[in-house]
C-alpha cells in the first residue's frame, strides 16, 4: 500500500485574492472592453469599415505610427546607451540621472505636453536656436515624436538595465585576452545577450507611443491631416457626441494594442528561452 500523498501546501486567502483579482479584472478591464467591442458590433460591418477607413481616421493612423516608430528607433538607441552608462560607470550624479529616467512615469502627461511645448516653441530654450536653423519643433510634426519618445523611454532603459547587470564579466575577459576588439566583443557578445531585452522594451515603448495623448495634444497643434493623433481623433468625436465614430476609432487603438502586448509576450518568451540555452 502505497503512503498517503502529502498535502498541497496553499498560501492563506490564496482563495479569496484570487476572487478579488477576478473581480478586479472584470469590473475595471473586461467590462470596459466589452463595452467598446458592443458599441463598434453594433455599428455593423458596413459602417464600422466606412468610419475606421475616412480619410482623416487613415490620417491620423499615418501621423501615429510613424511618429511612434520615429521615436522607439531614438529610444532603443538612447535607453541602450544610458543604461550602458548607469551599469558600466560610477560618476558622481548617477544616481539622480537614474532617478530621473522614472520621471515620464511620475509626470502627469500634461504638464509633460506644456513643459516640452515651452521648451522647444519658437522663443524657448531650444525653440529658439532650432528655429534659426530652420527646424520647428512645437506645432509640427516633430513635436509629436519629441513627445512620444520624452514619455516612453523609460521602458527601454528599464529593460536592458537588469539584463546588463547580470552579464557575466569573464566573457568579455577572456575575450580581450584573446585580442578582440571592444566593439567586436560588443557585437559578438553583449548585444546578442540583451538583444531580445532591448526589443521587449522597445516595442513597450512603441505601445506607450501609439496610445499617448495627453503629452502630444499640447505640443502637436492638432491639425487634421498633418499632426493629428489616432487617440486625439477619438476624443474630437467624443466631444461631437459621435459616439459611434469614437468607440470604432477606439477599437482600432485597442486592437493595435492588444496585438503589440501579445508581441511583447513572445519577445519575453524569446529572451527566457535565450536565457536558459
Amino acid at each position: 500500500m502505497s503512503p498517503p500523498r502529502p498535502r498541497a501546501y496553499r498560501l492563506p486567502g490564496l482563495g479569496l485574492n484570487a476572487t478579488l483579482v477576478v473581480v478586479f479584472l472584470g469590473l475595471f478591464v473586461l467590462l470596459p472592453i466589452s463595452a467598446l467591442a458592443a458599441k463598434s458590433v453594433a455599428l455593423g460591418p458596413a459602417h464600422f469599415w466606412e468610419i475606421i477607413t475616412d480619410a482623416r481616421a487613415l490620417a491620423t493612423y499615418r501621423v501615429t505610427l510613424l511618429a511612434a516608430f520615429g521615436a522607439t528607433v531614438f529610444n532603443a538607441l538612447a535607453g541602450l546607451l544610458l543604461a550602458w552608462v548607469l551599469v558600466r560607470y560610477r560618476w558622481t550624479g548617477r544616481g539622480l540621472l537614474d532617478a530621473i529616467i522614472d520621471l515620464p512615469f511620475a509626470l502627469p502627461t500634461a504638464v509633460s505636453g506644456l513643459a516640452l511645448t515651452t521648451l522647444f516653441a519658437t522663443k524657448g530654450w531650444l525653440g529658439a536656436p532650432l528655429a534659426e536653423l530652420g527646424i520647428k519643433v512645437a506645432f509640427a510634426p516633430a513635436g509629436i515624436l519629441v513627445a512620444m519618445a520624452f514619455t516612453s523611454l523609460p521602458f527601454v532603459v528599464r529593460a536592458v538595465q537588469p539584463v546588463l547587470q547580470t552579464l557575466e564579466p569573464e566573457l568579455e575577459e577572456a575575450a580581450l585576452t584573446l585580442g578582440t576588439r571592444p566593439f567586436t566583443i560588443f557585437r559578438r557578445v553583449i548585444f546578442p545577450a540583451i538583444l531580445p531585452a532591448l526589443a521587449t522594451g522597445a516595442t513597450l515603448a512603441f505601445a506607450r507611443s501609439i496610445g499617448e495623448f495627453g503629452a502630444v495634444v499640447f505640443i502637436a497643434g492638432n491639425i487634421p491631416y498633418r499632426t493629428e493623433i489616432t487617440a486625439l481623433l477619438a476624443y474630437i468625436r467624443l466631444e461631437e457626441y459621435d459616439y459611434a465614430g469614437s468607440a470604432a476609432v477606439a477599437t482600432v487603438m485597442l486592437v493595435a494594442a492588444f496585438a503589440i502586448m501579445l508581441l511583447v509576450n513572445r519577445l519575453e518568451n524569446w529572451g527566457r528561452r535565450l536565457a536558459a540555452a
